[in-house]
């Protein structure tokens, strides 16, 4: 356990020197990456990164290199040449898809004929950690080579496995009665990795019998919904209204997990509106970003669960894919329960989309 939390600790400083537009190392063995952030890169960071650093490329997703035409088989993640002619505002562009219809004329860009590696999907891994978009500037490099330039370096099978090894780290940290509109017999218990990191809460209505499948919601954070009470979404109405039905129905749990934006973070999210506001649908956007159509694991609803005492659920969702994801990690599901809200003219594609696209049953 100490040694597992040592290495998350690792992980979580390597995200924070790559928010900072500073480098990192992932190795996979004898392999290893030095990387740098696409979309922090700067003329002084990219000349820092030079001076330690031969023969850098860029590596992309495959959902973004597909955008820019170059686009792997089958492969996870794509490396392209960086030509003497790329600038820093080039690499900036080529992982920010909101810099699309300002910059046009991107390319020639040539594919290097790498397939995917543990080590270049752990390197495009560590950005969605760090919570940055999924594009780095990359050199290979030789084991030393961290230690020689004071450099957090990470493995990258513990990379891979961070969502997983973290929700298997989660522990009760605080809990307190807090009264809320709809439900005022409620207890907020907080969630925290041993490893530190983001806090997930789960909202314990009433008081749920743990014998019986309980009632209960997964809700993703989503701060321009559920506190801003935007009307691009239904977050708001979804969140608002479990509680209530599960305050009527005398109780039930609501986890709030620290997954905005479908595990993209707010920022990309906010990049993924922009990205509506042109024209794309909310599947589109996310995979122009460089990211999956969603990136949420559900391993640490399961352990939230586990700890509070429920085995099986009756869960308020109108996705198919939550309910794979709580099965998946030994939670059964009893009961779907429906959970929608009429569509307002701001949100109506948004729905359409989610039900034509990534299969909710609305």
């Amino acid at each position: 356990m100490a040694e597992t939390t040592d290495t998350l600790l690792m992980l979580e400083r390597a995200a924070d020197d790559l928010r900072r537009g500073c480098p990192a190392v992932v190795k996979d063995g004898a392999d290893a990456l030095v990387l740098l952030p696409a979309e922090l890169a700067n003329t002084p960071s990219l000349k820092r990164f030079d001076a330690i650093a031969d023969g850098s490329f860029v590596l992309l997703t495959n959902n973004r290199a597909a955008t820019l035409k170059v686009a792997g088989e089958d492969w996870a993640v794509v490396r392209l040449a960086r030509p003497s002619w790329m600038s820093a505002d080039d690499i900036v562009a080529l992982a920010d898809p909101t810099l699309d219809l300002s910059t046009p004329l991107k390319g020639p860009f040539k594919r290097l004929e790498h397939r995917d590696e543990a080590v270049d999907r752990a390197a495009i891994k560590l950005t969605k950690w760090a919570r940055l978009l999924p594009a780095v500037v990359a050199a290979e490099v030789e084991g030393g080579f961290a230690a020689a330039h004071d450099l957090f370096e990470v493995d990258a099978g513990a990379v891979l496995d961070a969502d997983l090894t973290q929700a298997r780290m989660l522990k009760q940290v605080a809990s307190a009665r807090v009264p809320l509109a709809g439900a005022e017999n409620t207890r907020l218990v907080s969630f925290r990795p041993l490893a530190g990191g983001v806090e997930h809460i789960a909202i314990v209505i009433g008081e749920p019998n743990t014998h019986d499948p309980v009632l209960m919601r997964i809700h993703s954070e989503c701060f321009t919904g559920d506190l801003l009470g935007s009307l691009k979404c239904d977050c708001g109405e979804q969140l608002r209204g479990a509680i209530k039905l599960i305050g009527d129905a005398g109780g039930g749990v609501l986890l709030y997990l620290a997954q905005e934006g479908r595990g993209i973070g707010l920022i990309s999210k906010l990049k993924a509106y922009a990205l509506q506001d042109q024209g794309y649908d909310t599947v589109d956007a996310n995979t122009r970003l460089g990211f999956d159509v969603d990136e949420r694991v559900f391993a640490p609803a399961a352990e939230m669960l586990k700890q509070l005492g429920f085995k099986a659920v009756r869960l308020m969702t109108n996705n198919p894919n939550k309910v794979e994801g709580l099965e998946r990690f030994g939670i059964r599901v009893a009961e779907r329960v429906a959970h929608a809200f009429e569509a307002n003219p701001h949100n109506e594609n948004y729905l359409a989309t989610k039900k034509a696209r990534t299969g909710h049953l609305l």
